[in-house]
């Protein structure tokens, strides 16, 4: 039995259209690609993209513009782009929070991280530091949970807001220590540091880019960092597994993600593409100043990583009843 004459014309054009397809993939990047920072300039997810862009144009020989769309604690940056076309033109370096806690927190959160994005590969860590004023007369790790143990609820902290990094760190150590703390959480974490160094705040478990220069200027004390070994840029300053909480780490990723349905082969070659700039000595360098640590995985690594990130997420933030501001 023949196939009719409208059958044939209909694979032909499927023929047609697969081929292009197959060829625009090839050929991609043909045009800017746009990276969106869902947080304002300055900031270390800003300071990370705009290293990686530099040298990402190199490589794919096409521009790669940084965007900043700040709000909404990273997530307008983020629904911006599960809202753009599909074509490996548009992606946002996300944060652990705007990914993996979000979906905890908010409940009109406007995306879905694992329907809406396509995960190309994670970046860096960004390790936290446990900080308390030079004026404190706290000295060490165990004798801040001494003291919050004899004081329950009295002590506080401040965080850069309900969801962030600084305050799941925190919200870790004390279900692993036991303790009570009274979150403070401020509009970002410049207001809290002003605070924490002013001592109206008891303890910070602080990004790294603004703590350190006041751990260096003798202005703030630092107990512990939050990775599980050691900073090269504080290699004095033990892990807090090491001195107060064995097999305590909290970390906060920036990874790259696209929107969904963008076609495998983008997402591979820009994943590649970012593995092999992010070997650059210079810019690892840089980056390991600001207390990030760089890392990446094949997306399909990074996918699984994602989801196991969230589930973690969602068991801390029920166990702590933690809910949005």
């Amino acid at each position: 039995m023949k196939p009719s004459k409208l059958f044939v014309r209909l694979l032909s054009t499927l023929a047609l259209v697969s081929t292009g397809a197959v060829a625009d993939t090839t050929d991609w990047p043909t045009q800017p690609i746009r990276l969106i920072v869902p947080f304002a300039a300055g900031g270390s997810v800003d300071v990370t993209a705009r290293g990686l862009s530099q040298l990402l144009s190199e490589e794919l020989n096409q521009s790669v513009v940084v965007e900043n769309r700040a709000g909404g604690g990273g997530r307008i940056g983020v629904d911006s782009v599960v809202k753009a076309q599909p074509d490996g033109y548009t992606v946002v370096l996300a944060s652990a929070g705007t990914i993996a806690i979000a979906p905890h927190i908010y409940s009109d959160l406007p995306y879905d991280p694992l329907k809406d994005l396509t995960p190309i590969t994670p970046v860096v860590n960004s390790v936290n530091v446990m900080v308390v004023p030079a004026s404190s007369p706290i000295q060490l790790a165990g004798e801040f949970i001494d003291q919050a143990k004899s004081r329950p609820g009295e002590l506080n902290f401040g965080s850069s807001g309900v969801g962030a990094s600084d305050h799941m760190a925190t919200e870790l150590f004390t279900n692993m220590t036991g303790i009570q703390l009274t979150n403070i959480p401020y509009r970002g974490g410049g207001p809290a540091m002003i605070d924490l160094l002013a001592g109206r705040v008891d303890v910070m478990f602080s990004a790294m880019a603004p703590a350190i220069a006041n751990i260096h200027a003798g202005k703030l004390r630092a107990l512990g960092v939050t990775s599980a070994e050691r900073l090269e840029i504080l290699p004095d300053v033990p892990t807090i597994a090491e001195v107060a909480v064995p097999s305590y780490e909290s970390v906060a990723w920036y990874g790259l993600f696209a929107p969904a349905g963008t076609p495998a082969p983008v997402v591979e070659k820009l994943s590649a593409a970012t593995a092999k700039v992010l070997k650059d000595k210079n810019l690892r360098q840089r980056l390991v100043q600001s207390g990030l640590v760089p890392f990446t995985s094949t997306p399909t690594e990074f996918k699984r990583f994602v989801e196991e990130d969230i589930e973690k997420y969602g068991k801390l933030v029920k166990e702590n009843g933690i809910t949005a501001e």
